[in-house]
């Protein structure tokens, strides 16, 4: 995959396979196309050229909705989340696919109610089930996002730097859920620069430079590579 800005490479002929069914992690410096490759996988942009497959499926160039469709759910490095809605707002938006206005009028399906209520018990946030979006913490903010994705029930998820701008507390709540639904059959590719909670919590790691990967594997192996000591620890 290749995509350029102008004059400036954000990927450059990267090539990357994440494991099925493991916690997948792609790290590196600021700048090395990590957010740019989530988003031409997920249809945000359109990479110049390459492909993206998707058990054995090319999804390349397909609206961001059919990606969602297809298994794979994703959150944002910034916050995305409707500021004025509730927090159930929030939830029965996300997987609905008429106008707001009318998904909030015909929100009123019981089981998908209690299906919502069910993710925000797992998150931690039921009790602000009727509080609006923007009176919520950061970090709440970040659990609701991760509310919504799981609501449309992906198989893959791809979360971006799920852990920045969060305190540890929150951050150990969040890699708890990750191991749990890991354990229940999903997919995660994580973006992140905590590396605690990379090596801790991941299966694979793949480590980009300069729009392409230049290591990956486990954990303990990414840790000693000295390409990735050199290109992302400056050591």
């Amino acid at each position: 995959m290749t995509k350029t800005f102008g004059g400036v490479t954000a990927v450059d002929g990267a090539s990357v396979q994440f494991q099925e069914g493991k916690v997948n992690g792609l790290i590196g410096p600021n700048g090395s196309g990590k957010t740019t490759f989530f988003n031409c996988v997920t249809g945000m942009i359109k990479p110049d050229s390459g492909s993206v497959l998707y058990r054995d499926k090319t999804i390349t160039r397909q609206s961001p909705d059919r990606i969602a469709r297809a298994g794979i759910g994703r959150s944002f490095q910034l916050c995305r989340v409707f500021p004025r809605m509730t927090v159930m707002e929030n939830l029965l938006v996300a997987v609905r696919h008429t106008s707001i206005g009318r998904q909030l009028r015909s929100a009123r399906d019981e089981e998908e109610l209690e299906r919502a209520r069910g993710w925000l018990r797992r998150v931690g946030i039921d009790h602000l089930e009727h509080a609006e979006a923007r009176n919520l913490s950061y970090g709440q903010q970040k659990l609701l996002e991760l509310a919504g994705v799981l609501m449309g029930e992906p198989d893959t998820i791809m979360l971006d730097e799920p852990a920045g701008g969060v305190n540890p507390a929150l951050i150990g709540r969040i890699s708890t859920l990750v191991r749990e639904l890991n354990a229940e059959g999903k997919t995660f590719i994580i973006v992140e620069h905590n590396m605690e909670m990379v090596m801790s919590l991941c299966d694979h790691v793949v480590v980009f430079d300069r729009g392409r990967p230049i290591a990956e594997g486990a954990p303990e192996i990414i840790q000693r590579d000295p390409r990735v000591l050199e290109a992302y620890l400056g050591v």
